[in-house]
């Protein structure tokens, strides 16, 4: 009793003390609890110099675009930016976006917050991090037995699954992008991704590598997971993630997964849209700043919100492990600091969600803290993870 007489003491002297880890859980809705960063143990210049740097660092736009009626125009800007690929048309949903804004949480709860957070708009492949979100909760439930198990001894979503080529591939092989998956989905063939540059028929001509052997960003094979996912739930993805993710975690209604104009199936007689695994020919997520940062709580919680386990442990240690052919991947889309490459300022256990645009989710374990950073120059978020990171005094360990 006389402990907590002098603990309570020290409280109204010194004022709060910063909440421990996991003490507060925002409800959904948005009345989420903002507090000072002097409550929360931060140095409010140092946080302000950050969030100024975030909101000087939007991603300036190629000067053709700059000069259009709205720069921020993702209907013009990804055109453009695959405008070496073939087979680049847009098939799915594309929109402007809000200016440059973002949010810092810690312990919990919101310390800064600048610009629109609350407009719904392109993730990118942030998306993906949904995407394994809802393989994540297949494995907890007992639908995926173990992730190195074959995909077709499960589904067989179309005969390109059935190639010789693809048999040997698993789910782990999908999640972590070194599946080296060969065929088509909704018109898109798997080499036209990101080839090298200045050759669009690179991937094509080099051939796939062998199953498990090289990591290759490609969101056709992302797709091609998707739609894997889709037969393998046999309802729509959107559907999962808000029964067992989003609902759970208190997201707003206001989010939505969008597909390709021609990604309709029928499964079980009912017509189902595969959404897409990314924004690289439009659709995937469409989400606020707010319920990005739950998603990044939850990251930071290794897959708990308030008592319930939403994401096993063990299904976040995988995601958590390194790619034999890329140690900064695990699975899609949970980016790794191993050794420090990522974010040098930041400890080596820190992992980012990232999409283009760019579009950040930064979830710091040693400092408690989530930081969303939308539509900042993708090369300029180390240094603003430096500033957040001299913004809590203590260096990363």
């Amino acid at each position: 009793m006389r402990g907590t007489l002098i603990g309570l003491s020290l409280m109204l002297v010194l004022g709060s003390a910063p909440a421990l880890a996991g003490d507060y859980f925002p409800p959904k809705g948005d009345g989420w609890t903002s507090h000072t960063p002097e409550q929360e143990g931060l140095d409010a210049a140092k946080l302000k110099a950050a969030v100024d740097f975030a909101i000087a660092s939007e991603r300036q736009y190629p000067p053709e675009l700059a000069r259009a009626a709205d720069i921020r125009d993702l209907r013009t800007a990804v055109a453009m930016e695959y405008a070496g690929e073939v087979f680049n048309s847009p098939i799915g949903p594309l929109k402007p976006h809000a200016p440059a804004n973002g949010l810092i949480i810690r312990h919990g709860y919101i310390v800064a917050e600048w610009g629109r957070t609350r407009d719904v708009d392109m993730t990118f492949s942030v998306t993906k991090t949904f995407l394994s979100s809802v393989a994540g909760v297949a494995f907890d439930r007992g639908l995926i037995k173990n992730v190195n198990d074959r995909v077709i001894d499960y589904v067989q979503p179309t005969p390109d699954f059935l190639l010789p080529h693809n048999q040997p591939i698993t789910w782990d092989n999908m999640l972590r992008q070194d599946s080296g998956w060969i065929g088509t989905m909704w018109g898109k063939p798997w080499w036209v991704d990101r080839p090298a540059k200045g050759n669009p028929f690179s991937e094509l001509e080099k051939g796939p590598p062998p199953v498990g052997t090289e990591w290759k960003y490609n969101d056709v094979r992302v797709n091609a997971l998707a739609l894997a996912l889709t037969h393998l739930w046999k309802r729509p993805l959107p559907e999962v993630l808000r029964q067992y993710v989003a609902g759970p975690i208190g997201m707003s209604d206001s989010w939505h997964w969008e597909g390709y104009d021609n990604s309709w199936i029928t499964l079980n007689g009912r017509r189902i849209q595969s959404v897409s695994g990314g924004g690289h020919w439009g659709g995937g997520m469409f989400i606020s700043a707010r319920d990005e940062a739950r998603l990044g709580l939850l990251g930071l919680n290794n897959g708990k919100w308030d008592g319930r386990q939403v994401l096993s442990d063990r299904w976040v240690a995988m995601a958590k492990t390194p790619t034999a052919p890329n140690p900064g991947y695990g699975f899609c889309n949970w980016y790794l600091n191993t050794g420090r490459k990522l974010y040098p300022a930041a400890r080596a256990d820190s992992v980012a969600f990232i999409g283009d645009g760019s579009n950040i989710v930064f979830v710091d374990y040693q400092h408690d803290m989530v930081a969303v950073v939308r539509w900042i120059d993708g090369g300029k978020m180390k240094d603003f993870v430096r500033l957040l990171v001299e913004a809590t005094g203590e260096p990363a360990t």
